[in-house]
């Protein structure tokens, strides 16, 4: 019996596992392979996006998990996202059905909007309203927001039905994103980390929290990698990670993270870390009146 992460109750009552498999650029053949090797291993929250091209690989994979017996659909946690082509109201549902078609899946358990910035300008708070009804549908058990700053946050919140429960952001020890946590921790969302390692370079040794010296002695101190002192740490900001492989080891190691827990004062020495500078921009979408990221967090 694989071991299974711990998981963080969201406002909606949904237990959400705490570590999941990211699965950005992961395509084909190496998409379906690294879901297969996540569930054996012990994943139980998958994280994939309509603009990923890969929900139908991703589908696969866990069909042919739940058809083998090794998990029932209710063990699983998908997530996956509406587009920015799919704002306008009236496009959301058939966007949501149509992930769900590809992913050969009655319901997912997290729906998303990708980002606040959709094709022309249609308002996010029209786009919430329509993901309410998704609930209410039954094709969604939950719904949240990716890549929003904290004004746009409380703009949805001020005309919700459904609260999001989730808001799925760049964070990493390099951008380690404390006041937006802070934030929508007081709101009862939880910041879900994708690029939670910040995409490393080993050629150039980068990033430093994953190559430097200090890195390199906290790894050995607590006899992990610095990818699992990175994963950790941002754990015990009580943020959830979906670090992305499509390597089996470097999947297994990733998901080893959890069991043990870094000193008060190793998570400053991994404070130490943070830029404030993030590695993606999304520049492209920055002349958009609801572009997030020109607030600082």
């Amino acid at each position: 019996m694989s071991k299974t992460a711990p998981s963080i109750e969201l406002s909606n009552g949904q237990k959400m596992p705490a570590v999941g498999l990211g699965t950005w650029q992961s395509k084909n053949k190496e998409a379906e392979q690294a879901v297969l090797n996540a569930i054996d291993i012990g994943y139980r929250h998958i994280d994939t996006a309509y603009i990923y091209e890969n929900e139908k690989e991703i589908g696969r994979a866990i069909n042919a998990k739940i058809a083998a017996g090794v998990i029932a659909r209710e063990d699983i946690f998908v997530v996956t996202k509406l587009a920015g082509m799919h704002h306008k109201p009236k496009l959301v549902e058939a966007a949501c059905r149509d992930s769900l078609t590809k992913l050969s899946l009655n319901y997912v358990d997290q729906y998303l909007i990708h980002f606040p910035v959709g094709d022309g300008f249609v308002d996010y708070v029209d786009t919430w309203k329509a993901m309410e009804n998704l609930v209410d549908l039954g094709l969604v058990k939950g719904i949240g927001l990716s890549n929003f700053n904290a004004k746009q946050i409380d703009r949805i919140l001020k005309i919700c039905r459904i609260q999001p429960v989730v808001n799925q952001v760049e964070c990493h020890p390099g951008f380690n994103q404390k006041k937006l946590i802070d934030f929508c921790r007081e709101r009862n969302i939880v910041i879900v980390a994708y690029s939670p390692l910040a995409r490393p370079r080993p050629e150039t040794k980068w990033p430093p929290f994953m190559y430097d010296e200090t890195a390199q002695k906290l790894a050995q101190h607590y006899s992990r990698t610095p990818a699992q002192i990175c994963l950790n740490y941002l754990l015990q900001l009580n943020v959830a990670v979906i670090p992305k492989s499509v390597k089996r080891e470097r999947i297994e190691e990733n998901f080893n993270c959890f069991d043990f827990r870094l000193s008060t004062n190793d998570i400053e020495i991994m404070d130490g870390y943070n830029t404030g500078e993030r590695l993606i921009p999304f520049y492209g979408s920055r002349n958009h009146k609801f572009y997030p990221f020109h607030d600082e967090y």
